[in-house]
């Protein structure tokens, strides 16, 4: 069954506001009595120069989602474009350029190599390609995230949060058409993760990039555009210009049971159309072993690092 979200209409049918897009996607493992239907016929759009905010209990599909969006997992069925390239059809080498030339990631570990510098590491996926960094807009990134200082460092001399602003960085280096991030605050503390938050916004904001994030955090998901919200491999719900308590109240509403999962007054858009047919089942907390209770965030001071330029390893978000 196919579910959708407001805009995605206008996505799904192209244009140059969509950075990516997916339709009617759907992702399974395993076969027979053991087959898992991680995504079940999503339809998606991603705008391009937002900030977007994928939410969901444990095992709801969101980072799958984001493997699948970003070539890093095959799909089932379904298409997927980056820009307007359609991907679902490329094979893996071409994969592995598209990725290495279009898309920035950030994940919970930083990824950064312990033999290398701060510097070194944020170029190293463009050394790797054999090409030459724009030293302008990599001055940019660096003053944007305030490395000037730590550039000479090695990892094992940078707290958590410069370990993620270097792997942001990296993400950034490249000036990619999409950043992804899977959980990039999970590994920080309050004041370091709201810092890195900061960062990605102020990379949407004033470098134009175009973010999306998996997170489970309320906090993390008030400093996007917009929030989508996954439960069993769909799409039941969205959020414009979201606020911790709103994520907050909508995440508690869909933790009560299929009949409370309806749309609050004044909190962004409604459910999609099939979310009455299809509502998001009661989650066990006890197997949502993964995830934070959301922290208050403190004054800024340390930001975070991110993800191998290209790690090829999805797991079922």
């Amino acid at each position: 069954m196919s579910t959708s979200v407001a805009d995605t209409a206008k996505g799904a049918a192209g244009g140059h506001e969509t950075a990516a897009r997916a339709v009617s996607l759907v992702k399974t493992y395993g076969m027979g009595e053991a087959r898992v239907v991680a995504l079940d016929g999503v339809d998606v759009s991603i705008g391009r120069g937002r900030f977007t905010a994928v939410m969901g209990p444990s095992g709801s599909g969101k980072s799958t989602l984001m493997h699948c969006l970003a070539g890093l997992d095959t799909v089932s069925a379904g298409r997927v474009w980056l820009g307007e390239r359609e991907i679902t059809g490329l094979n893996d080498r071409q994969l592995t350029r598209l990725r290495r030339d279009h898309v920035g990631f950030m994940f919970q570990s930083f990824n950064l190599l312990p033999t290398l510098t701060a510097e070194e590491n944020i170029t190293l996926p463009m050394d790797i390609a054999g090409r030459k960094p724009d030293r302008e807009w990599l001055r940019e990134v660096i003053s944007t995230l305030r490395l000037g200082d730590r550039l000479r460092h090695r990892p094992s001399q940078l707290s958590g949060g410069q370990q993620q602003r270097v792997a942001c960085a990296r993400a950034l280096a490249a000036r990619p058409d999409l950043i992804f991030a899977d959980e990039p605050t999970g590994n920080l503390d309050s004041r370091s993760g709201l810092e890195v938050l900061q960062f990605l916004r102020e990379a949407v904001d004033g470098l134009g990039q175009t973010v999306v994030m998996v997170t489970h955090d309320p906090n993390a998901a008030a400093h996007a555009d917009r929030a989508l919200y996954l439960a069993d491999g769909r799409i039941v719900d969205e959020m414009a210009r979201p606020t911790a308590e709103s994520v907050l109240e909508r995440m508690q509403i869909f933790a009560t049971g299929p009949k409370a999962a309806q749309p609050l007054p004044a909190t962004g858009a409604g459910p999609s159309p099939n979310a009455d047919s299809n509502p998001a089942p009661d989650p066990d907390p006890d197997s949502d072993s993964d995830s934070e209770p959301p922290t208050a965030p403190r004054p800024a001071t340390d930001p975070p690092t991110g993800p191998a330029s290209s790690p090829d390893a999805p797991r079922n978000g």
